[in-house]
């Protein structure tokens, strides 16, 4: 069983920044693809970032690389997602979500469904 929580969202103007945090609770220290998907209204659950607990390995979507780091504690307790100079375009509900594979599997694992858990979403809103 795992739960997760996240946290950090909010309003901010284009070109501003955000950091998200995932707090992650699970009754098993077994390695686990942790990744970052969000939602605008209307539109599909789409995969922002992943990354194995495992080794760090990453993986970015096309739309957020060199804008947006995924990355995690050392105690493997908390995921974050560090968004810098946001567009309009980011707007959506962001969701943490969690899948006990082992990091090689985890570039494997990009769309939504792969996931097992979610948390509640936290909102992201930037204006222009």
């Amino acid at each position: 069983q795992v739960q997760l929580v996240e946290s950090g969202g909010g309003s901010v103007q284009a070109g501003g920044s955000l950091r998200l945090s995932c707090a992650v609770s699970r009754y098993s220290n077994s390695d686990y693809c942790m990744a970052w998907f969000r939602q605008p209204p209307g539109k599909e659950r789409e995969g922002v970032a992943l990354i194995g607990t495992g080794d760090g390995s990453s993986v970015y979507a096309d739309s957020v690389k060199g804008r947006f780091t995924i990355s995690q504690d050392n105690a493997g307790n908390t995921v974050y997602l560090q968004m810098n100079s946001l567009q309009p375009e980011d707007t959506a509900m962001y969701y943490c979500a969690a899948n006990p594979r082992p990091s090689w599997a985890c570039n494997a694992l990009r769309r939504h469904y792969s996931y097992n858990y979610w948390g509640q979403g936290t909102q992201v809103t930037v204006s222009s």
